[in-house]
């Protein structure tokens, strides 16, 4: 309802959690631009009781219908309304058990089963909590009070007010008015929380269920961290007093951005001692990060429409894997996010049947392990791309030039591209255009043929679609030169094709210098291929190149253009490989080859793998080391498993002798807890079935 803006709510809830039902009010403040004479509202699975619209000083009841299937009621004024208007509902709605709206989660304290109440309304669910306009677009302020059991604590997104005694076991909690933001970012929960700390400029709290606080910490430690660190580099304080970190038992995302009081499935936010991994470890601070990236990208500027909801998830996930890298940088985060992000998402985008990143209908996409891909980590990957393309400091002072300018407001795709475009006076709105609006990416195929390089673009899909489809593509391109020099060259594939002179003496060249584009390439001169193989071998290129070389040619395998032998030849040149990316990468392509191919070419593949797997374990060691790399913990689990599968005798005998263990009641590493629990379900018998039932029951 273009017409009506929403500029405040006021919230009055009394949630029964012994009932799992709720009685609400809300208070709704209006600035009409034109007269009115009926407002519409979003309203879900709330039994509304009565409207009321205020005249003078009072409110007086006036006519509402409800329209279940468009998730809308209906208001009737009493008379023609412009300006401020005021309305107030009474509803009646129930603590649901779909992790949606108002929802009540289980867990177990003490023995005794048990439960809270918490909320989750991205995308369009705070409808089912209150009446509202529910649209990032109908930005406003908040107010929220909660009649609740003495013994139960509340937490909202502003810290609290006032705690007053109702008697008769209840009291009344009130929180300070949020920002003006949108529906999908307000969060209520009442529980048995318990809180552990960090004081300073702004209050830091892990919120949990109860005994658990001493798992916080860590969460804790690096929440505070990720807080400064986005200061650091938006260049704009944190807006709010305090932020709180709440672990939920039962969360169907990972976690939920709500400003002030982020939500997250509890694994991903508390740390266990003896049992989280190293893997674990790092999922945990990205998460964290990635939320702690939505305060100011998604909260303190919104998205005005859902087709615009990978401005949020990709900005959060780069700068998610951005913050962790700040702090631990001996993880090699960016590696990770190659081969888990856009990795992925290329795989993703080379089916027939993707979507653009900027969709219509936003809210009707389900984030799952099909969209993801592409609005998360196809998104996140174009964002490096951008950068590399702009600059790091064109793209900070363009992204700070964007949050100042729509703070507290919303924001369409092409305000962020004239941002960048204003500070690095390059042509970056022309070139998203071709990334976000149409699906698929590019396969640059090139030769070179004295002294110039022939580049010519073409959609790349598994199964080919004969699309006509074009994409500005900024490229790097190294060079290598016969008497020892190199040069980076830099430049944008406008068209179907280029021409582009780099000289006479080449040697070799590479194409996408360290992975920054989101495309694959394909060699036309298996001798070009060669040459690149033979600095590979010898470790002149980057883990990055390295691992895009492999990475391609197995892609190109898929898609027919070239064959699994030809790939298989082109391993050689990693016989001495130690770096996590391409190590990774050969692991699981090998593996998914073997899964797929069969004859003689399968037999090959198992052998290769097992052959190459085998060196890389011997390599690294069976059993992890106190002070070893993050990246080589996480290798060994993927290679445990894989040659497992492949039958190697000794990796077999090792991973069954710690499951053996295991179910004994020993101590398993965690670092290899995975593929050894992996191998003893693969080779279990009535026995093990029952020891994982009753392990995963409890």
């Amino acid at each position: 309802m273009s017409d009506v803006n929403p500029m405040s709510y006021k919230i009055h809830l009394e949630p029964d959690l012994n009932r799992f039902k709720f009685e609400g009010s809300v208070e709704i403040s209006l600035e009409a631009v034109k007269p009115v004479q009926e407002i519409s509202l979003n309203a879900l699975e709330l039994a509304i009781e009565s409207c009321k619209v205020r005249r003078d000083d009072s409110f007086v009841d006036c006519p509402f219908s409800v329209d279940p299937k468009k998730e809308e009621i209906h208001i009737s004024l009493t008379e023609e309304m412009g300006g401020k208007i005021g309305l107030k509902i009474q509803y009646v709605g129930e603590i649901n058990d779909k992790m949606a709206g108002f929802y009540r989660s289980r867990y177990v304290a003490g023995g005794n089963e048990k439960y809270m109440a918490v909320t989750q309304f991205e995308e369009s669910d705070a409808r089912r909590a209150f009446p509202c306009f529910d649209h990032p677009l109908k930005k406003a302020t908040f107010d929220v009070e909660m009649v609740i059991d003495d013994e139960l604590v509340a937490i909202s997104n502003g810290p609290i007010t006032e705690e007053k005694a109702l008697g008769d076991g209840k009291k009344l909690v009130s929180f300070e008015k949020t920002p003006k933001m949108s529906t999908y970012l307000l969060f209520f929960g009442v529980g048995e929380f318990e809180f552990i700390d960090d004081t300073g400029e702004v209050l830091v709290r892990v919120a949990t269920m109860p005994g658990m606080t001493e798992y916080a910490k860590f969460g804790l430690g690096f929440g505070r961290k990720a807080l400064e660190f986005s200061e650091d580099y938006y260049g704009i304080k944190y807006p709010l007093p305090k932020l709180d970190l709440i672990a939920i038992a039962d969360f169907a995302a990972g976690a939920m951005e709500n400003w002030g009081a982020i939500t997250f499935r509890e694994n991903l936010l508390l740390h266990y001692p003896n049992i989280t991994s190293k893997a674990g470890e790092e999922r945990i601070c990205e998460v964290i990060a990635h939320e702690m990236a939505h305060q100011w990208f998604g909260n303190l500027v919104t998205p005005s429409d859902w087709k615009y909801l990978w401005l949020n998830e990709s900005f959060a996930t780069y700068f998610g894997y951005g913050i962790v890298t700040h702090y631990y940088p001996e993880w090699d985060i960016w590696e990770q996010f190659l081969h888990g992000q856009t990795n992925g998402a290329l795989d993703r985008d080379s089916l027939h049947e993707t979507f653009p990143i900027e969709i219509p209908g936003g809210e009707h996409v389900v984030i799952n392990a099909s969209t993801a891909p592409i609005i998360y980590s196809k998104g996140g990957s174009i964002l490096r791309q951008v950068e590399a393309y702009v600059g790091k400091e064109n793209f900070k002072e363009g992204l700070r030039h964007y949050l100042r300018k729509h703070e507290y407001g919303c924001a369409s795709s092409h305000h962020l591209w004239e941002a960048l475009e204003e500070v690095s006076a390059m042509p970056v709105t022309n070139m998203m255009k071709s990334w976000i609006e149409q699906p698929g990416f590019p396969l640059v195929e090139v030769k070179e043929e004295g002294g110039r390089l022939l580049l010519t673009q073409r959609r790349f899909t598994y199964l080919d679609n004969g699309s006509a489809q074009e994409w500005l593509i900024p490229m790097g391109i190294k060079v290598f030169y016969g008497n020892g020099r190199s040069k980076t060259i830099t430049t944008l594939l406008e068209g179907k094709s280029m021409d582009l002179d780099v000289g006479t003496d080449v040697v070799a060249y590479k194409i996408n210098h360290d992975q920054r584009g989101f495309y694959r390439v394909k060699y036309l001169e298996m001798g070009d291929l060669q040459r690149l193989g033979s600095r590979v071998a010898k470790k002149e290129l980057s883990p990055e190149d390295r691992w895009g070389l492999e990475n391609d040619l197995y892609a190109l395998v898929r898609s027919g253009d070239v064959s699994i032998d030809d790939y298989l030849d082109f391993l050689a040149n990693y016989s001495n490989e130690d770096a996590f990316l391409p190590l990774t990468s050969i692991a699981g392509n090998l593996f998914r080859a073997h899964l797929i191919m069969q004859g003689t070419r399968r037999d090959k593949i198992l052998s290769t793998g097992k052959l190459f797997l085998e060196r890389v374990l011997s390599d690294m060691g069976y059993e992890p080391e106190p002070e070893e790399r993050h990246t080589i913990s996480i290798l060994r689990d993927q290679i445990i498993w894989h040659l497992a599968l492949y039958e190697s005798e000794g990796v077999l005998e090792f991973a069954t002798d710690k499951f053996v263990s295991l179910m004994r009641g020993e101590e398993v590493h965690p670092d290899i807890m995975r593929s050894v629990m992996q191998v003893g379900a693969l080779n279990g018998d009535s026995s093990v079935f029952e020891w994982f039932s009753e392990r995963l029951g409890s």
